[in-house]
């Protein structure tokens, strides 16, 4: 553990990590860490991160991708691959609290840098692997990708609509393969750390992109034992009338418990793809009163369609029609004050422009500007998730690839001619700031117009 000022309340103030991560899951768990108060070294590999320059948008400038997900961090460019690479990250680790790794499976191993070497190199340090497949998985051996993860972690099965032309699995457009692996690790490496405080010796921490995506799709799984035993599931959209397989069908966009979740036309609806608001049904007589004495249908309530609720489900497409005839009138916002007024569980469908821009967000700083400099300045994240009565996050710059080297080998007793040494013998890439051209995205049409020239 490093020094510290024993007066901060950052929660990982002192906490030395060591991260080999790379793109977005790995690098979403130390974010966090950063943002926690640990100081991160950032091994890159020659080339960098292969986010630094991937989705560019502006010139002379690292990727959005790359800078929210790896701000506050140090960079060190190392080739792990030479004798003096490998002494040098030997030195880091003996003076690490936490190293974590997500590169490609059992490289590491190949390396010299699995769990048994680390473990002798310094008996406190935590190791960290993410993966995409659990370590006696038959998969194991297998690089995964988001797609990936969401596939064999049970979510694309069940995201979807059931008929029709769309009718094929789906993954969600959340990260629930990447940034939902990394928080599960976060969640991972601090129990080590709590747990390193007990018995004074680290250990290792796996976890795999198919049991976070698992973590996540709990209630699928009760579903799917709820079909073996009653074979049928009233609470999935498709009730009554569906032809039921040994599986749960897809979820379409029902809320996923007994109660009935839809989302509906607001005004505008016309012009705007984004013009809905989600409203919930609850199950008991008393909430199902208060919306429909909401949206001026107090009969409803006594209709004996709709009531008890087993009835709702099995006349919920006649219910969705009457909803949407109130939500119409209004746009998503006015929705969400006047039904959340009267108790209905309600949220607007909210767009990322919207999102960007939204006035809450901005000023809780769940979404921080963060002042990169050079060509970029400033740029918006999504920032620590939770919130702490006496601490907030210090939102840094990122680096540029290899920007910490000296500094980095210095604290380990290098010299500044060994470290130029390196830089010629390719143990270390020089320091590198981004240089790319503006960037032009061509639309269809400007294609279009580029063939015919051509001929």
């Amino acid at each position: 553990m490093t020094a510290t000022n024993a007066n901060s309340t950052a929660p990982l103030a002192g906490i030395k990590v060591i991260d080999w991560t790379e793109v977005q899951s790995g690098p979403s768990c130390t974010q966090l860490l950063a943002w926690m108060g640990a100081e991160v070294i950032k091994i890159e590999r020659p080339g960098g991160d292969p986010t630094r320059t991937e989705l560019l948008d502006i010139a002379d400038s690292w990727s959005v991708y790359y800078l929210q997900l790896n701000s506050g961090k140090k960079s060190l460019t190392l080739n792990v691959k030479t004798p003096e690479g490998k002494e040098v990250l030997t030195k880091l680790l003996k003076e690490a609290d936490l190293f974590i790794e997500n590169i490609g499976p059992g490289d590491v191993e190949k390396m010299g840098f699995g769990w048994e070497q680390v473990h002798a190199i310094n008996p406190r340090c935590i190791m960290a692997s993410l993966k995409g497949f659990g370590q006696k998985s038959r998969f194991a051996h297998v690089k995964a990708f988001e797609p990936v993860a969401q596939s064999a972690g049970g979510a694309a099965s069940t995201t979807g609509w059931n008929e029709g032309s769309f009718n094929v699995p789906t993954q969600s457009a959340a990260a629930l393969g990447d940034s939902n692996t990394g928080m599960h690790l976060t969640i991972g490496v601090l129990s080590a750390l709590l747990q390193r405080e007990r018995t004074g010796e680290g250990c290792y921490v796996y976890q795999s992109m198919q049991n976070a995506v698992l973590n996540l799709c709990r209630i699928k799984l009760r579903d799917q034992i709820m079909l073996d035993n009653l074979g049928a599931l009233p609470h999935y959209e498709v009730y009554p009338d569906w032809n039921w397989g040994r599986a749960i069908p897809r979820a379409e966009n029902t809320e996923g418990g007994q109660v009935i979740g839809w989302c509906y036309k607001a005004k505008g609806w016309e012009t705007d793809p984004n013009a809905y608001v989600y409203i919930v049904v609850q199950n008991s007589e008393k909430a199902f009163k208060g919306l429909c004495e909401a949206i001026g249908k107090p009969e409803l309530a006594t209709d004996p369609k709709f009531t008890p609720w087993n009835n709702r489900q099995l006349h919920k497409d006649e219910l969705y029609p009457i909803i949407e005839e109130y939500t119409k009138q209004y746009d998503k916002y006015e929705l969400t004050d006047k039904l959340g007024a009267a108790g209905v569980p309600v949220g607007p469908v909210l767009d990322w422009y919207e999102i960007e821009n939204d006035p809450d967000l901005l000023a809780d700083g769940t979404i921080p500007e963060i002042d990169q400099g050079g060509a970029r300045g400033k740029f918006k994240t999504i920032g620590l998730p939770f919130t702490m009565s006496n601490f907030k996050p210090d939102y840094t710059r990122a680096p540029d690839l290899g920007e910490n080297n000296a500094e980095i080998l210095e604290s380990l007793g290098y010299t500044a001619d060994e470290v130029k040494e390196f830089t010629e013998k390719g143990v270390l890439e020089a320091p590198v700031t981004p240089s790319n051209p503006a960037v032009k995205v061509i639309t269809y049409a400007e294609y279009e117009a580029q063939q015919k020239a051509a001929k």
